[in-house]
């Protein structure tokens, strides 16, 4: 498994790339992780949990208000904007922050779905977080300047344990449960999505392609699974990230390594 950064640059400047991304690609863009080397341990609601009752859909709502006013301004970092350059014929991403679309990317699976969209768990009607940020302040008048200074996490929400009091408007529509249209640790990943991902790494053996990780731990079976896919396939896989990984031992090269670093002399090599 070598870790030289020249070598890993001279293969991928001219082959074919799947990109998987995670949350270490948007450390520069002020988004904390959640395994990084200095990342504090964190606990995620889960579906279950967030299904279970209104006072943790308070909770949930109450946390996200306030991180969704600092998560939605943050701006795609120099990584973001090479991957954008080097168009790969798929970019897949963990990340829910939409950074990579805002770039410019092209081809784009939003593995885990994209905080900026609300669901309806009862008619399944799709709507804008902005639109819901707003009926949340309405509601909830001063919420956001009496929690200042709680601590922004990377899942779009905060540290924060009082939660009493918040008010949580229901669906506009027909008064159903509103949820982040994200995947919750406890939810699977749509199939057609998981799909659409594995035909990409599938073909790379084809085409004599590579499959480029960037900023992930692979923690979770929904990134990790397509490295083992594309190993077993005999696809080099090439993983750069700061700190170990679930699949270190899968990588054809493991660089400790920035993403924006790197991204970006791979985008210059590549034209």
């Amino acid at each position: 498994m070598p870790a030289d950064p020249a070598a890993a640059l001279d293969i991928l400047a001219t082959r074919p790339l799947v990109v998987l991304t995670g949350a270490g690609l948007s450390t520069d863009s002020g988004i904390p992780d959640y395994r990084g080397p200095q990342a504090p341990a964190r606990m995620p609601m889960t579906y279950q949990e967030f299904v279970s009752g209104p006072a943790a859909r308070q909770r949930y709502w109450a946390r996200s208000h306030l991180g969704w006013g600092r998560m939605r301004r943050a701006e795609p970092n120099a990584g973001h904007h090479a991957l954008a350059r080097i168009d790969p014929t798929l970019l897949i991403t963990q990340n829910v922050d939409g950074l990579h679309e805002r770039a410019g990317s092209r081809q784009t699976v939003a593995l885990h779905g994209r905080i900026a969209e609300v669901v309806c768990l009862g008619c399944r009607e799709v709507s804008s977080r902005a639109a819901l940020q707003d009926r949340l302040a309405e509601l909830n008048p001063g919420w956001v300047r009496a929690h200042a200074d709680a601590e922004l996490r990377p899942d779009g929400d905060v540290a924060l344990e009082d939660t009493a009091g918040f008010v949580v408007p229901a669906c506009a529509r027909c008064g159903g449960v509103l949820k982040p249209d994200v995947v919750f640790f406890g939810e699977n990943v749509p199939r057609e999505r998981v799909a659409l991902c594995m035909d990409a790494v599938d073909a790379l053996v084809d085409v004599g392609g590579m499959l480029l990780v960037a900023g992930s731990s692979l923690t979770v079976m929904s990134g990790f699974r397509f490295v083992r896919r594309a190993a077993r396939a005999g696809t080099p896989v090439v993983i750069v990230n700061r700190g170990a990984t679930r699949g270190d031992d899968l990588a054809s090269y493991r660089l400790e390594l920035g993403t924006s670093e790197f991204l970006t002399a791979l985008a210059q090599r590549r034209g």
